[in-house]
């Protein structure tokens, strides 16, 4: 997939979350209707979405500093204790939603004025060590798939 592709899949992110939550029960929204392995609960629909924003507001964060120092460390964090935080298991997702739709075309477009030199700028991760724009885009661009792929196993696993 080349770079314009995923910009597209990125930027289409937002609807594409809105249209699977649009009409759920605060129920279907906070109910954890999916077990990991071990037993533990997985993220609702809600601490997805809430975790959605979250994450791509740091990760946008970490690329404008890539875009503007040289070799800058990101900000690590526990993204289960974030998703365990009260505002992150309510019902209410409007704000991410709201969150995700402007961030992520603000985040598109800022892609799209990138030059060839600009993907290839590095930063450090304090756990993953060195890393180029261009393979850090491609993980969210990939997480934000990844998440969606989590709401339809747990909107798939209500009725089980």
């Amino acid at each position: 997939m080349k770079n314009a592709d995923r910009i597209e899949t990125l930027r289409s992110l937002p609807a594409k979350v809105e249209a699977l939550v649009t009409g759920l029960t605060a129920a279907d929204l906070t109910t954890h209707f999916l077990l990991k392995a071990d037993g533990s609960p997985e993220w609702t629909v809600a601490q997805n979405v809430h975790h959605l924003a979250d994450a791509h507001m740091n990760s946008y964060i970490g690329f404008k500093l890539l875009l503007s120092e040289e070799q800058p460390t990101l900000l690590a964090y526990d993204e289960n204790a974030w998703a365990r935080q009260p505002e992150s298991m309510t019902a209410d997702i409007s704000g991410a939603l709201a969150i995700l739709k402007h961030l992520h075309e603000r985040w598109a477009s800022l892609f799209e004025t990138l030059n060839a030199a600009d993907w290839q700028r590095i930063g450090v991760h304090p756990v993953g060590g060195a890393f180029i724009l261009e393979d850090q885009f491609n993980a969210y661009v990939q997480h934000g798939e990844d998440h969606l792929d989590q709401i339809k196993r747990t909107l798939a696993a209500r009725g089980q």
